[in-house]
């Protein structure tokens, strides 16, 4: 990617984020389900309009999930699709793919795109899935965690239907430091993101990070379950 299409790419995410739910409001209210319905749902049928390149950086980090084929994988807040065509890429035909997200809107938008060609949707809140514990041999998530209304006890549902040495994918495709740039502002040290607090959140979940990069054109962090 050119640096000028980095920093076209950035700022794009930069001003929707600006408007995101998770921005300048109360946590109490800001990961809310009926906020993050409403400001996804107003947005779904231009969402990929909106991102047209993502795709690409999806499929990519989709590759160095380590999916086999045959596994069960779930995209946990799946949007309008966008990683579904590789993850059912990286597990075959004998494996199964699952999108679930809570904004049915979105679900509709991935509908019409197709991709529930490539794995079943759910509308379903990552918060409480509809999912029998250890169904799942990965979970794919990606833009999710700020929009968790309980990060580690989210996380930890997360962890319960994944069997233990599954694997769990945090992935956005823009990192921190360009999105906070086209923000004009600064990373905090509380930074949910930043290395030293994901670390232990994922530990305290029943998760171990094992991989991590930050970088301007994504951002991409790699856990195991743990028993």
């Amino acid at each position: 990617m050119s640096e000028d299409r980095t920093q076209e790419h950035a700022q794009d995410h930069a001003q929707d984020r600006s408007q995101d739910p998770a921005r300048d409001r109360p946590r109490d209210q800001t990961r809310d389900r009926g906020h993050v319905q409403e400001f996804f749902g107003a947005r779904a049928a231009g969402w990929d309009r909106k991102f047209p390149g993502d795709e690409p950086a999806f499929a990519t980090a989709v590759g160095e999930f380590g999916l086999r084929p045959g596994d069960r994988v779930l995209d946990a807040g799946c949007g309008t699709g966008r990683a579904l065509t590789a993850l059912r890429a990286a597990v075959g035909p004998s494996g199964t793919v699952l999108g679930a997200d809570v904004t049915p809107q979105m679900l509709t938008a991935a509908h019409e795109a197709g991709r529930d060609a490539d794995g079943a949707l759910l509308l379903a809140d990552v918060a409480r899935l509809p999912l029998r514990d250890g169904a799942l041999d990965a979970v794919f998530a990606a833009g999710l965690v700020a929009h968790l209304p309980d990060p580690g006890a989210n996380l930890r549902e997360l962890a319960r239907v994944v069997r233990p040495g599954g694997r769990l994918a945090l992935f956005h495709p823009i990192g921190r430091a360009a999105l906070a740039a086209r923000h004009g502002r600064e990373l905090t040290p509380d930074d949910m993101r930043a290395e030293h607090n994901l670390g232990p959140l994922l530990a305290g979940s029943g998760w171990q990070l094992t991989s991590y990069a930050d970088e301007d054109t994504r951002f991409l962090a790699l856990a195991v379950r743990t028993p």
